[in-house]
């Protein structure tokens, strides 16, 4: 399983860190990853991260602003969000193993970031 923790309110400019804990979940040869779904849009990926290289992608609009990162030993991975914008208030989901037969999403957390 994926449990999500870090999201809240946030003014315009603030910063929040997003973590993702697995359990259970065989993620090693593959990448994990965050999405976001703003209310009344469709799902979209937020950016990804290879456990085994650490190479990361990202949406454009959050390339800059965004960071993910990865511990190993506590098999979480964490979104660094800096200089957040309105547009970026969303509910958050880590899910994985991108790539296997079978992808776990997370509960979601909820990131307001006002104006």
């Amino acid at each position: 399983q994926l449990v999500e923790s870090g999201g809240g309110s946030v003014q315009a400019g603030g910063s929040l860190r997003l973590s993702c804990a697995a359990s259970g979940l065989i993620i090693s040869d593959y990448s994990m990853g965050w999405f976001r779904r703003a209310p009344g849009k469709e799902r979209e990926f937020v950016g990804s991260i290879s456990w085994t290289t650490g190479n990361t992608y990202y949406l454009d609009s959050v390339k800059g602003r965004f960071t993910i990162s990865r511990d190993s030993a506590k098999n979480t991975v964490y979104l660094q969000m800096n200089s957040l914008k309105p547009e970026d208030t969303a509910d958050y989901y880590c899910a994985g193993p991108l790539g296997s037969s079978e992808i776990t999403w997370g509960q979601g957390t909820q990131v307001t970031v006002s104006a």
